[in-house]
């Protein structure tokens, strides 16, 4: 679950956002103040920042400059500034996005899943993952099995990523189309399968007894990180 922090004075409005996201699914935590966000920040982690410039003891431009020194979460402000250099001076601190107040709820809600959705792609190219003699290295998309490079296809390469970044995590067949082929993809759910099954004769020592992805019958599938 995906934790939202919304930064306001004004309780009302802070109150509104955090319903819409709460019905969409998210955690939402709250902060009427600059200092307060910066210290919610440095003892929970959050997954996205809502914004107001207009806050009581430092501007949001100044909270937002503070938060990318040290982390890259991903920031939309909200402001009454209509001015067009305004909006630009806010992407230029580090905001990946804008929105004048008055706002849409709903449209607040769906800027920030774009968002999110963008930035965990993303966060799928970079890094290395290593369990046992498996080893992703995501900058370069390369899988190694006992050092011996696989050759796996782009769709296959994202399914096992998103495992090994969760790993006894179970999802659904829905949640990996989602995450892998994305949302508006039309086949059969079954495609999963298929792509579960190339793996696991890539990566698994015996395919018929995987131990790196195993399946939750009835449900989906999991990460156990060769465990099993």
């Amino acid at each position: 679950m995906k934790r939202i922090l919304i930064v306001d004075d004004e309780k009302k409005i802070r109150d509104v956002i955090a319903s819409y996201f709460q019905k969409e699914g998210y955690e939402t935590i709250e902060a009427q103040s600059g200092n307060e966000a910066l210290e919610t920040i440095q003892r929970t982690s959050v997954d996205f920042l809502v914004l107001d410039l207009m806050l009581p003891d430092r501007s949001g431009e100044e909270v937002c400059q503070m938060i990318r020194r040290e982390q890259s979460i991903p920031i939309l402000m909200l402001t009454a500034k209509v001015k067009e250099d305004d909006m630009i001076h806010g992407l230029s601190l580090g905001a990946d996005d804008y929105m004048i107040k008055p706002f849409s709820p709903r449209e607040l809600v769906m800027r920030v899943k774009t968002i999110l959705r963008r930035t965990y792609h993303d966060h799928l190219l970079a890094d290395q993952i290593s369990y046992g003699d498996l080893t992703i290295d995501q900058t370069k998309q390369t899988v190694r099995v006992k050092g011996e490079a696989l050759s796996l296809t782009p769709n296959e390469f994202k399914l096992l990523v998103v495992l090994a970044k969760h790993p006894g995590r179970t999802f659904t067949r829905d949640d990996l189309i989602e995450k892998v082929l994305g949302f508006d993809f039309e086949g059969d759910t079954r495609t999963i399968d298929q792509h579960i099954k190339n793996l696991r004769y890539k990566i698994e020592e015996n395919p018929k007894k995987p131990t790196y992805i195993t399946t939750v019958y009835g449900v989906g599938y999991k990460f156990t990180g060769g465990n099993q």
